[in-house]
């Protein structure tokens, strides 16, 4: 078997390789365009077996012409990865993220028309239903309500997908996953951010809700449990379908800062800082409904806590992806 993953020298994609390589036998290729959030270096860590795993240099906002094409060759799996993901970036450089996410998605869905043989899994995001008031949960085809331009460029994303597989009948199936950490992340994420500000003995900032004086919260899930429901979707999933990909446990960031603080053993030191005019475009609260995914059989391998602490406990050992 084959399988495609693009976006595999970012952060959630090459814990998707290290997963593939480790619980199947496939033949993977990974596509990548090497920008900020593309990192060799985090490939050349895991020690990928010879002959199993080759590069292919595209940026995606390009057609794939015939000649790429062949080359990439046909796949039986494709995992879509590939996306510019930074809320505070999309503000600032909105069009960017629809040529990235939006053009980007339509070049690969073109190609896959011919080239996907059995599922291709688009990785959108909990963002592309807005913000979920207390009690809320969103479902998989529930209303869009995007709150930035990154999650209206995933949603934009997302819909093509759906077109794609209504129109041409590609095997397209949908994920939404919620917020990511794990070893290897970009610094500029809270959870690493929150690592180094806390060793280095530097101030976190917390966003909160003035109204009602309660942080942001979060449903966090590690990027290895995000692989391992990826690969049992596109082996258990129904084409045609979406999935939410769940968190254990909802934390909000003070309780995250807290924790880590605890993990590091050093002090914390924190402010407020009012989420509506410090950070606009953000939400205080996501939340899916992962019935769906668990009706199917998978559950999460650990839960929050204890994924976090061997985040930390890595990072610390790891300083330079700091």
């Amino acid at each position: 078997m084959r399988a495609l993953v693009t976006g595999g020298a970012g952060f959630i994609g090459h814990h998707l390789v290290q997963h593939l390589i480790g619980a199947t036998d496939w033949q993977l290729t990974i596509l990548d365009r090497l920008d900020c959030s593309g990192n060799l270096n985090r490939l050349s860590e895991l020690s990928l077996p010879k002959g199993r795993v080759r590069f292919i240099y595209h940026d995606l906002r390009a057609e794939i012409n015939e000649q790429l094409g062949r080359q990439i060759g046909e796949q039986d799996y494709v995992f879509h990865l590939a996306a510019s993901t930074h809320v505070d970036r999309s503000i600032t450089n909105p069009m960017m993220f629809v040529y990235d996410n939006v053009v980007g998605t339509g070049n690969l869905l073109q190609w896959a028309r011919d080239y996907c043989q059995e599922s291709f899994c688009y990785f959108s995001t909990d963002e592309v239903f807005g913000p979920a008031e207390p009690g809320v949960k969103f479902k998989e085809w529930d209303r869009y309500k995007a709150g930035n331009p990154y999650s209206a460029s995933k949603a934009g994303g997302e819909e093509l997908c759906v077109a794609f597989h209504n129109t041409y009948g590609v095997p397209v199936i949908i994920t939404h996953c919620m917020n990511a950490f794990g070893e290897r992340q970009h610094p500029e994420k809270f959870v690493p951010s929150t690592i180094r500000k806390i060793s280095r003995g530097e101030t976190v900032s917390v966003h909160y809700d003035p109204d009602t004086g309660k942080p942001g919260s979060r449903f966090y899930i590690h990027a290895r449990h995000i692989a391992s429901a990826a690969l049992f979707v596109a082996e258990n999933g129904v084409t045609g379908e979406k999935y939410n990909i769940t968190g254990s446990e909802e934390v909000d960031n003070l309780s995250i800062a807290k924790a880590v603080a605890e993990m590091v053993g050093e002090p914390l030191k924190f402010e407020l800082a009012d989420f509506a005019t410090s950070r606009p475009g953000h939400d205080m609260r996501y939340d899916l409904d992962g019935g769906a995914l668990h009706a199917l059989g998978w559950r999460q391998p650990e839960n929050f806590l204890q994924a976090l602490d061997h985040t930390v406990k890595w990072t610390l050992e790891n300083p330079q992806w700091l």
